[in-house]
């Protein structure tokens, strides 16, 4: 392993992480899983490939900052409980580029529609992720101001 220097480790088994870190410290760790990333800084890694960056960098920059800079992982939960309704809406039904389109629209980037095959996203769905987007930036700047 002289040859590696880090890995995007995105199977989604929370134990390869837990391998990689006990006996491959000298390789930086980097988080491919959305939904698992407060695990994967508490055990080491420094940096996060996630999909809500691309429409709410902020937000993820501040859970990044307060469990990788700050150490803080009980305020890195409530970050994190925060963005999982987001992660579900990402990670469910099969729309995750859509999703991730319609979010950096919604956030005053539009990136165009999605290619065909795929369809854009419905009323309905778009709705429900701008909901969730409203939530979790409320959330965030809630914790935000208790500093």
């Amino acid at each position: 392993s002289r040859n590696v220097i880090g890995i995007k480790e995105s199977s989604g088994d929370i134990n390869r992480v837990h391998l990689l870190a006990r006996d491959y410290p000298h390789i930086q760790l980097s988080c491919g899983m959305d939904d698992q990333a407060l695990e994967f800084f508490a055990w080491g890694a420094r940096s996060w490939i996630c999909a809500g960056s691309n429409f709410l960098p902020e937000e993820h920059v501040f859970l990044y900052e307060t469990c990788v800079v700050e150490g803080d992982f009980a305020k890195g939960r409530r970050i994190m409980s925060a963005m999982m309704p987001l992660m579900r809406v990402l990670e469910q039904g099969g729309k995750f580029i859509q999703c991730v389109k319609h979010g950096t629209t919604f956030m005053g980037h539009p990136t165009g529609t999605v290619r065909p095959p795929l369809r854009p996203l419905n009323k309905d769905d778009k709705r429900q992720l701008e909901q969730v987007i409203r939530t979790l930036k409320r959330t965030i700047s809630d914790i935000k101001a208790e500093n």
